[in-house]
């Protein structure tokens, strides 16, 4: 891995950890759903331009399916529950419980392909708990009314991921770039039935529609052709490394912009959770650097 892809995924740890800030501004000011509505649409129609200059086709009539799976089980329905969550939680919290999102695919996969868990895994696993109990247990805001739905909705979210990465182990292939682009599009449609459900309103202040157009251009848009870069540039394996600096950015942004404590209790849960998901998925960032080859140093 060369500086400049080091550079790239710093920068794309920042924009994703960017994400739990811009909406735990605008989610409790216009609702979860707008929010996410738009989310997906600016995305898709930022995607979309892109797609028209490089010339890539969805080919929606033998992939709609697919796209429709991904659009809500990796976009509309964990965007929602981060959001629906975003209104009652911290920028900090909402972005250490989505890390448990690998530890939720890996289990689901073992399940789903009959594969056996290992005493790795379940020490994993276990840590994955250990550290959402320490968290949870020493954070002074949940007292709040309705603190502990929003915990639910976080933790279903970074479930949903799991479903999704599941499905994805077991689905065909699809371009990258097309799978990021047909599920924004496949998010926003089948998020607007939904809309009814969710009280909403509307905002001319300059912070939320700052935060509504960063959201879903740069958080989105953006931040999903720079993932799919470096996996072409780097390898999946390596672009994984992006899961365990999200919370580092998002614990970061929440404090400098939102003055959101970090407790003690913060960064142990954190780094216990952490360290759960390096032992389910196997990522070890030391044998990553050891495989590099010389013209890549």
């Amino acid at each position: 891995m060369n500086i400049k892809s080091l550079l790239q995924l710093c920068l794309l740890a920042a924009l994703w950890g960017g994400s739990f800030l811009f909406m735990r501004v605008a989610a409790p000011v216009i609702g979860p759903a707008i929010l996410i509505e738009l989310r997906l649409l600016l995305a898709a129609l930022f995607l979309l331009v892109v797609a028209f200059f490089l010339k890539r086709s969805l080919k929606l009539r033998r992939h709609w399916k697919h796209y429709s799976m991904l659009g809500w089980f990796n976009s509309a329905l964990p965007f929602l529950l981060l959001a629906y969550a975003a209104q009652t939680l911290s920028a900090s919290l909402l972005s250490i419980l989505n890390a448990t999102a690998p530890i939720w695919g890996t289990l689901l996969i073992a399940i789903r392909f009959n594969k056996p868990i290992t005493l790795k895994v379940s020490i994993g696993l276990l840590a994955g708990v250990c550290g959402v109990g320490l968290l949870l247990g020493f954070d002074p805001t949940l007292v709040e009314e309705g603190s502990w739905i929003a915990i639910t909705a976080a933790l279903c979210a970074a479930f949903s991921y799991g479903i999704a990465t599941c499905y994805a182990q077991g689905a065909g292939t699809v371009e990258p770039f097309a799978n990021a682009h047909g599920s924004m599009w496949a998010g926003s449609l089948l998020l607007l039935p939904l809309l009814p459900f969710f009280p909403a309103q509307t905002s001319n202040e300059p912070q939320i529609i700052g935060s509504v157009l960063l959201l879903g251009v740069l958080c989105t848009g953006i931040a999903y052709l720079l993932y799919f870069k470096l996996i072409a540039d780097i390898g999946a394996a390596s672009a994984l490394t992006v899961v365990f600096m999200v919370p580092l950015f998002g614990v970061l942004w929440g404090h400098l912009f939102l003055d959101e404590l970090i407790g003690w209790h913060t960064v142990s849960g954190a780094l216990i959770i952490l360290f759960g998901v390096a032992l389910v998925t196997g990522f070890s960032p030391l044998k990553l650097w050891q495989k590099r080859s010389p013209e890549h140093v």
